[in-house]
């Protein structure tokens, strides 16, 4: 007996020619049962039989061709290979969309846009017809793959809100703006004066908006010398951006970081310069990620739910799929504060 997903003992795949034989009924039957159509209960068992018998698997490649569909999804990420294992966010997001599209019978292709050169091969992938729809993460504005997608009218959702969103592609995220504004504020009510901020991707709408609450947050005591601006969300830039704001003013107090391996990495900055946190500089993060329990004191963050956020990306994807209508183009899901020890 060959064992179920594998060849028969001829080397060939088992076809339903070989359930037919296998079952002595007809291929027709033998497509009735495999389709869900009606057999009797007798010629159902004696194909089902058969069916282990000889190994057979669906051939899912010939159904899609037949009904044009690839029955996958791609996953594109709009970020350097290197943030795409670091982020944590990311991976949240990634596992969370995956388990919604798995859910559906539908295969995720992740597609890690680092390059122009990366930008035209997967230009020539989404249209070549590989992926039925796409979830596109941490677009920049004015991004080709956004106009590529909406030129080729693929089902797709962006996760977050770029500023040259395409009109018929929905979006699920946070509000960035408020949450960054409510953290500042609450770093602020510590008691600290002279605030700085890492921020991080600011050619993306979320490093934008962040900026903007940390500013707004402020107000009259915004110092534009205490912005250190840094093009990603890693370690290595936090680390960066907190020498530069140590330079510029040595007597900072209070730092928000634009996400929590930012925060990490000015953290080990502050304790490379002999100082302490919270006791000399109270920091916080954004993300809620592994990061905010893995830097020593735990950071204080805000709460981004990535799996959810990945899940909703993915609902619409496949409720456009179906020919659904979804009834707001954005949705915002809640984000609250997570305070912990560092500030």
């Amino acid at each position: 007996m060959s064992s179920p997903g594998l060849p028969n003992k001829t080397g060939k795949r088992a076809t339903v020619h070989d359930i037919a034989a296998a079952a002595g009924v007809s291929r027709g039957t033998v497509s009735r049962v495999l389709n869900g159509g009606y057999v009797s209960a007798t010629a159902r068992a004696a194909i089902e039989r058969a069916i282990r018998e000889v190994g057979y698997v669906p051939n899912t490649a010939a159904r899609n061709l037949v009904m044009q569909r690839s029955q996958a999804v791609g996953f594109i990420v709009l970020e350097p290979h290197s943030l795409f294992l670091e982020d944590p966010n990311i991976g949240g997001i990634m596992l969370g969309a995956n388990s919604t599209l798995s859910a559906a019978d539908y295969q995720m292709v992740n597609l890690v846009v680092d390059s122009e050169r990366d930008t035209a091969r997967i230009t020539r992938y989404l249209s070549g017809g590989f992926v039925d729809g796409a979830i596109i993460v941490s677009a920049k504005s004015h991004d080709p793959i956004i106009q590529v997608v909406g030129s080729l009218n693929l089902p797709a959702a962006f996760v977050g809100h770029p500023r040259d969103l395409h009109p018929d592609i929905p979006y699920v995220g946070i509000d960035n703006l408020a949450s960054a504004e409510e953290i500042t504020r609450r770093l602020l009510s510590t008691g600290r004066r002279r605030v700085g901020m890492i921020a991080a991707a600011v050619d993306r709408d979320s490093g934008a908006d962040r900026l903007t609450g940390f500013r707004q947050a402020l107000g009259p005591l915004f110092d534009e010398s205490l912005v250190a601006e840094v093009p990603l969300y890693d370690f290595a830039c936090g680390a960066k951006g907190m020498r530069t704001l140590l330079e510029r003013d040595p007597t900072i107090d209070g730092v928000f970081a634009a996400s929590d391996a930012v925060a990490a990495g000015a953290i080990e900055a502050l304790r490379e310069a002999g100082r302490s946190v919270p006791d000399d500089v109270g920091i916080v993060g954004f993300d809620d990620s592994s990061w905010a329990t893995r830097t020593r004191p735990n950071l204080s963050t805000v709460h981004q739910p990535a799996d959810d956020i990945g899940a909703h990306a993915a609902d619409m994807v496949l409720r456009r799929l179906r020919g659904e209508q979804i009834p707001q183009q954005g949705l915002l899901l809640p984000s609250p504060i997570v305070w912990r020890a560092s500030a």
